[in-house]
């Protein structure tokens, strides 16, 4: 490892990969702010570029660098404007708008930037000790372990439902789970639920459904009441950018443990950094004390901590199936699995032994290009959040603009727009309703996969049977079970205590 690692950094430390770190971060950083604009499209853009490079070192840092740039930055529109950059950044919004509401946009900004720095760091530090064995590790998970993750998921609602609101938290993601369905099925390619519309086929895109929950409700919020818009303490004025001592030790063992949580979600291919920052925030609300617990979704900082931290160090994980076996972790990582081929690149077990200066500098390349990304952004924070002093009547056309725009290049149809207006007013009805809203997303985005792994798991066992014959299963359902049974129990302790201090009263 000491060897790769010398040969890693004399590669990673040339001129030429310096600027392709610092390129690829700037173009990331860029992309991701922008709602819709995710790092998918960006990196398919930028492989004939990258080709052209010539040396397939500097070409994949480049792309990683695009990848963990855009991540890094996908936080910014959704902390400041409720418009999620990028699918991973979603939970960002849940405490990091609210923040924002609070006149602590600059605040909000600093605590995303240091847990994704932390994030990515830490990732990058477990990839390089442990990316031989991990990879073994999740060669482990089938399918079956597969379904028991996404149950997992799903059992975490009630992170997202606050006092009184499991129903309802329930009732969202059963509507999630259904809009799921709709398109092509996992068993037989045939369409369900589309009503005839040959666009529908291919089910309705995840960014349309993030931007109609989140992104517009919040544009028609703004013309309905003209106060949303204002911020305490007036919003040409950004202030408390720094985080005070009491407040970093209190998110540092969340970041710490959200880094390694989401570092090991990134490791299993298919799973992802949407995945991560989800569970992230799940599991952070069901540890945290109950005085913690009421602040998750008003503003809380370990709330914004622990999706930006489980979502960077997810990016970084995907890394290891992605060259250890080479098998994608993410949408993105297929990507730029596509473009190690077309580098003539073979990943995989040798890739180590036969290329370890790739290996190896792309490694060193993410050390660099997340000092390079706080570098960037901590500097730029009071002129990124400058964006608050923007009027209300140029601010919801801006958000409107970017939310239609990122919901037609998600899917390139116009049914799309159609599609997202009609959720859009039904979220907006919805949260006048207070109903949440995020627990419909983790439906939509766990179905699919909880479809398919189910039932590819029911064909491989003749039923049933996959849930006694796999013990990896079994424990994460009963971690399921575990989700379910801890908020129940919670309340009803909780009132037990109030009736026995209404008694002694």
């Amino acid at each position: 490892m000491l060897e790769g690692l010398m040969i890693g950094l004399s590669t990673a430390f040339s001129l030429t990969n310096i600027l392709m770190v610092i390129g690829g971060c700037l173009i990331g950083t860029f992309i991701g702010m922008l709602p819709g604009l995710g790092p998918m499209s960006i990196i398919a853009i930028m492989i004939p570029v990258a080709i052209t490079l010539g040396d397939p070192s500097a070409a994949i840092i480049l792309l990683a660098g695009v990848y963990y740039g855009a991540i890094f930055g996908g936080s910014t529109s959704s902390i400041l404007i409720n418009a999620p950059g990028v699918a991973s950044t979603v939970a960002s919004s849940f405490d990091g708008y609210p923040l924002t509401r609070q006149g602590k946009a600059g605040k909000a900004l600093t605590v995303a930037a240091i847990a994704s720095f932390a994030g990515g760091t830490i990732g990058a530090i477990l990839l390089m000790i442990f990316a031989p064995m991990l990879a073994s590790v999740a060669l482990l998970f089938h399918s079956a372990e597969y379904f028991a993750l996404m149950v997992v998921g799903l059992s975490a609602i009630a992170a997202f439902a606050g006092t009184g609101q499991v129903g309802k938290a329930l009732l969202m993601t059963l509507c999630g789970l259904m809009l799921a369905t709709i398109g092509e099925g996992a068993l037989f390619n045939l369409p369900r639920f589309t009503m005839g519309v040959m666009d529908l086929q291919s089910g309705i895109g995840f960014i349309t459904l993030a931007m109609a929950m989140f992104a517009l409700p919040e544009a028609l919020y703004l013309v309905l009441d003209p106060n949303r818009s204002k911020i305490e303490g007036g919003v040409n004025e950004i202030k408390d950018l720094r985080i005070t001592r009491a407040e970093a030790m209190s998110i540092a063992p969340v970041i710490g443990r959200q880094s390694v949580q989401g570092f090991l979600i990134g490791v299993l291919p298919g799973a992802g950094a949407t995945i991560a920052s989800f569970l992230g925030y799940a599991v952070e609300r069901n540890i945290a004390p109950k005085a913690d617990q009421d602040m998750f979704g008003k503003g809380s900082l370990k709330g914004l901590a622990a999706p930006e931290s489980a979502n960077n160090a997810a990016c970084t994980g995907s890394f290891v199936p992605l060259l250890t076996l080479g098998i994608p972790g993410s949408g993105t990582t297929a990507i730029l699995l596509g473009a190690l081929i077309a580098l003539n690149v073979t990943p995989g077990p040798r890739l180590m032994i036969d290329q370890p200066e790739i290996f190896w500098s792309v490694i060193i390349s993410m050390y660099l290009g997340n000092v390079v990304l706080l570098i960037l952004n901590l500097p730029l924070i009071p002129y990124i959040a400058k964006v608050l002093s923007v009027p209300r009547t140029y601010l919801i056309p801006f958000i409107l603009f970017f939310t239609l725009m990122g919901a037609y290049i998600g899917q390139n149809n116009a049914t799309e727009l159609l599609i997202l207006v009609g959720l859009g007013i039904a979220a907006t009805i919805l949260k006048f309703a207070d109903y949440p809203l995020a627990p419909l997303l983790i439906g939509f985005i766990l179905g699919s996969m909880l479809e398919n792994n189910f039932s590819r798991s029911m064909q491989l066992y003749d039923g049933f049977g996959f849930v006694l014959e796999r013990p990896m299963t079994m424990g994460l359902l009963a971690i399921a079970a575990f989700l379910v049974i801890l908020p129940s129990y919670r309340a009803r302790r909780a009132r037990l205590r109030q009736e026995g201090v209404a008694d002694g009263d």
